[in-house]
């Protein structure tokens, strides 16, 4: 029986992509190592699929915009700027086609009806549909998270940002802390995490010291979370993303208490609520629709103009100061300036 690419890729330890672009004389790559490839396929009897070659040639014209999950984990307001990114770059040239991960059935992937794919990836489930896109030699992009595949990733430091998050608050002088935090099986979750404790490390501080809940990034998960933490009495909260910040923010107050005098508040997002409600958030600013736009750009460069180029790309992350974080070092000023002036004044 003939071999694969499939069983190419496998014998000769590398990739299902670098097995086809070596077959099709595709990239500038290692030419022993493309040679090596090409031996492989004539001693294991490989033969072009010429079906799939004229089905490849024919575009459909079609980009499948998969997420890990639509129902659970995908915020509608990630899902609106990822999809405006997305549309904006492809314009009316290419129909985008929206799907769950969650609710895809292995092997059912059809290579004749995408051009394309971007994977708005979030846990490491994902590989399995992702291995599924290469096998069948979908050209596919990776946003929101760094995977160790030959395909290009789009995505941001989560761990740097958060860490930053963190320093601001401490920074403020802010040193009785809670967290919300999001689901913890996410890979956005795990390195938010990281982030906030090296902070904490970094000033020679306890992490496991601080509460933390788990919410689900929705409204009522970080309403829900805060009145818990209210018990603590901290003087700040930092939150893994915005909708739950805002949540919290009406929890603080249904128990007769503000933002920022009371408590301080930072998320993670900046959707567009976080600048003009009437809570001015200070947040991590992750745009997502500059992620899908840079992911949309890398994959329409190789289906218009055969540029492959596997890079991991990451965009910044910027701390936007509004006015929900407190200074607490100024308070402490302001107390020593009294004091100073008591004593003044008794002499």
């Amino acid at each position: 029986m003939a071999g694969t690419i499939k069983d190419i890729a496998k014998k000769a330890g590398v990739s299902y992509s670098t097995v086809s672009r070596a077959l099709n004389g595709v990239g500038a790559g290692d030419t022993e190592a493309k040679a090596k490839i090409r031996r492989l396929a004539s001693e294991m009897g490989y033969v072009p699929n010429q079906a799939a070659i004229h089905l490849k040639k024919s575009r459909s014209y079609v980009i499948g915009l998969y997420f890990s999950t639509i129902s659970k984990m995908t915020s509608p307001y990630v899902l609106h700027d990822v999809l405006t990114g997305v549309y904006s770059i492809t314009g009316s040239k290419y129909n985008v086609v929206v799907k769950g991960i969650d609710m895809h059935e292995p092997g059912t992937l059809n290579p004749s009806y995408y051009d394309g794919i971007i994977v708005l990836s979030q846990k490491n489930e994902d590989m399995d549909f992702m291995n599924e896109v290469m096998a069948k030699e979908i050209p596919m992009v990776v946003i929101c998270r760094s995977v160790d595949i030959d395909a290009p990733n789009v995505t941001t430091d989560e761990a740097r940002a958060m860490e930053r998050a963190m320093s601001y608050l401490l920074d403020n002088g802010h040193r009785k802390l809670a967290v919300i935090e999001g689901r913890p099986e996410l890979d956005s979750n795990r390195l938010r995490h990281r982030g906030w404790r090296m902070a904490m490390r970094n000033r020679g501080m306890d992490p496991d010291a601080v509460p933390v809940i788990n919410g689900t990034y929705r409204y009522a998960s970080g309403y829900s979370a805060a009145k818990q933490l209210l018990s603590y009495g901290p003087t700040a909260i930092l939150c893994f993303n915005d909708e739950m910040a805002f949540g919290a923010r009406t929890a603080i107050t249904e128990a007769g208490l503000a933002v920022p005098e009371d408590i301080s508040l930072i998320g993670f997002d900046n959707w567009d609520l976080s600048g003009y409600s009437d809570m001015h958030l200070t947040t991590i600013e992750r745009n997502m629709g500059e992620i899908a736009k840079e992911g949309a750009r890398v994959l329409l460069r190789r289906l218009d103009e055969g540029v492959i180029d596997n890079r991991r790309i990451y965009l910044n992350n910027k701390l936007i100061i509004r006015n929900t974080v407190r200074n607490l070092n100024e308070d402490l000023s302001d107390e020593n300036v009294v004091k100073q002036t008591k004593r003044e004044g008794e002499s």
